[in-house]
């Protein structure tokens, strides 16, 4: 448990496991189903295995990925007592995330020393966007840093409006022009206001549609323009916010923006309410796009920084890789 202590408190760590609980008890009690009177890993529950993958919303290309694996280990091994099942599975989902570009956080920290540095927020209406932005100004204040939210998404009252709520419950500043004004014109004063009220994070969010994939990218491109025209280089980070509950339907929203603009990290809300975090592994794999936070509660305090060993540690229990 030194792992888990070194970058998680106790708080948190519980937060995780409870966050977890759903996935990990639908997709271990079919994997027990299927193993029962079994005396070893064979072709048969591979078969079924591959089927409980796939409805934990892990996607069908990662799942082809960890059978094909698995089946190799099998053929080496000869032979697999299924007690060795979760060791082995575990060593194969630890491979795959390794190999991707998700990397392994302990703290929320801004990914340069640019100031302000600006991150601009996507993702539809109703994934947790505006939540997951108010819960990640308040780890940054929590730090000591200056933060202003920029309420880009100009479309919905409620939209401005939440983000005002959110900017006085983590005590950020607050920058807003109403409804119906243009969304890059907010951004680009945002930057603005961040660069005058020397502000150490300027953090934007955008209009939550998706209507078609051309309106989308212009409008992704020209509010990410005008930031760069004020402070070149900027957005820093752009920051897609995924529902986790929605499976696939996630997976396809990450296809439609990756599209439209540079996304270049992940935000995996409402882990706690799904028996589908196979998403995660899904979302990493296909896109190779780094799982920056994951969401595991309503409470403020409840967005983690997403570390991957501490994440198939935390889904596995007690579980040891195998390293042969």
């Amino acid at each position: 448990m030194n792992f888990f202590k070194k970058f998680f408190s106790k708080e948190k760590e519980e937060d995780l496991q409870q966050g977890l609980e759903k996935t990990k008890q639908s997709f271990f009690s079919q994997i027990t189903k299927a193993v029962a009177g079994k005396s070893k890993v064979d072709i048969s529950f591979l078969d079924e295995l591959e089927q409980i993958l796939i409805s934990s919303d892990v996607g069908l290309e990662t799942t082809v990925k960890i059978i094909d694996r698995l089946e190799a280990k099998v053929a080496e091994e000869k032979y697999i007592n299924t007690s060795e099942l979760n060791g082995l599975l575990k060593s194969v989902i630890v491979d795959i995330l390794s190999e991707n570009n998700t990397t392994d956080l302990d703290d929320f920290n801004p990914v340069t020393q640019d100031k302000p540095h600006v991150i601009m927020v996507v993702g539809v209406n109703g994934v947790g966007k505006t939540t997951t932005i108010g819960k990640l100004a308040h780890q940054y204040t929590k730090k000591g840093l200056k933060v202003v939210l920029g309420a880009g998404d100009t479309f919905r009252a409620a939209a401005v409006d939440q983000l005002g709520i959110w900017a006085k419950r983590s005590n950020t500043e607050f920058f807003n022009k109403g409804m119906n004004t243009d969304p890059a014109a907010v951004a680009y004063e945002t930057v603005q206001f961040a660069q005058a009220n020397q502000c150490d994070v300027a953090i934007v969010d955008t209009a939550g549609r998706l209507h078609t994939k051309k309106h989308l990218m212009e409008e992704l491109t020209k509010i990410k323009r005008s930031m760069d025209k004020k402070m070149p280089g900027a957005p820093h980070e752009v920051l897609l916010v995924l529902d986790a509950t929605t499976g696939q339907n996630a997976i396809e929203q990450a296809r439609h923006f990756t599209e439209a603009t540079d996304v270049t990290a992940l935000a995996l809300t409402k882990l706690d309410g799904s028996a589908k975090g196979g998403v995660v592994l899904g979302i990493s794999d296909q896109f190779k796009i780094p799982i920056k936070y994951i969401g595991v509660g309503e409470g403020i305090e409840q967005l983690q920084v997403f570390n991957r060993k501490v994440f198939v540690d935390m889904f596995f229990g007690d579980t040891k890789v195998d390293q042969a």
